[in-house]
């Protein structure tokens, strides 16, 4: 199974996800994709996905499921990748949005920032129940509100050549984990900016500001 370049994608996971992050993600994204156990917080919610994708281990009622006649059901069993890279290897859109990766347990968190980390020209988001994590593109611009926090998590090392808008601004600096970080940043201005010298940077915004956190990869070149 492969969509080639649809528009917008809302993927859902099986770890923690609430109904109103779902809908702020479907709102935005209207095409659903359940991850394995996903599906069963869709089921609970009266959802439907277009499909479910994943080695399936976490997946209550599959007998139900394979029984749906408009939900395509596809088992991949391949150890060396997670569900969530599984997913994101079969169906590519312009904007990903995924919710249920962060906020349980953090061996799968940290998977999910893995998947991003590998796919710099990819432009997926991660919705979690207070933030929004991004990668950074190599210019990255945003309309922000003066007072928003903003953190930056180097999953890779990279240089902050140049930033504006930000109360501590960042340029140059080197970041790399357990060396030195970027979070608890905070938004001074009505524009934000950051320019960096490679995929890397993990941006962390407030929840609320999905749409400026989207708009802002839309606009943004990406990693080559």
């Amino acid at each position: 199974m492969s969509v080639k370049k649809e528009p917008w994608l809302t993927l859902i996971g099986g770890g923690p996800a609430s109904r109103p992050a779902y809908r702020a993600a479907k709102g935005l994204a209207p095409r659903v994709f359940a991850v394995d156990g996903g599906a069963n917080h869709l089921k609970a919610w009266g959802e439907r996905p277009e499909a479910i994708l994943g080695d399936l281990d976490s997946l209550e009622d599959l007998d139900w499921w394979a029984s749906q006649k408009d939900v395509y059901v596809l088992k991949t069993p391949d150890q060396e990748t997670t569900d969530f890279e599984k997913a994101l290897d079969r169906l590519e859109a312009e904007i990903t949005l995924g919710l249920g990766f962060l906020g349980g347990r953090l061996d799968h968190a940290l998977a999910a920032l893995h998947a991003l980390a590998a796919r710099p020209e990819r432009r997926i988001l991660l919705l979690g129940e207070r933030e929004v994590v991004f990668l950074a593109p190599p210019l990255w611009r945003a309309r922000l509100k003066p007072g928003d926090r903003l953190s930056i998590w180097p999953i890779r090392p990279t240089t902050v050549s140049r930033s504006s808008g930000l109360r501590w601004p960042l340029d140059p600096l080197r970041l790399e984990a357990g060396l030195r970080i970027g979070v608890s940043n905070e938004v001074s201005a009505p524009e934000v900016s950051a320019e960096f010298d490679a995929p890397g940077a993990l941006i962390l915004l407030p929840r609320s500001r999905l749409e400026a956190a989207v708009e802002s990869l839309l606009s943004a070149p990406g990693f080559v």
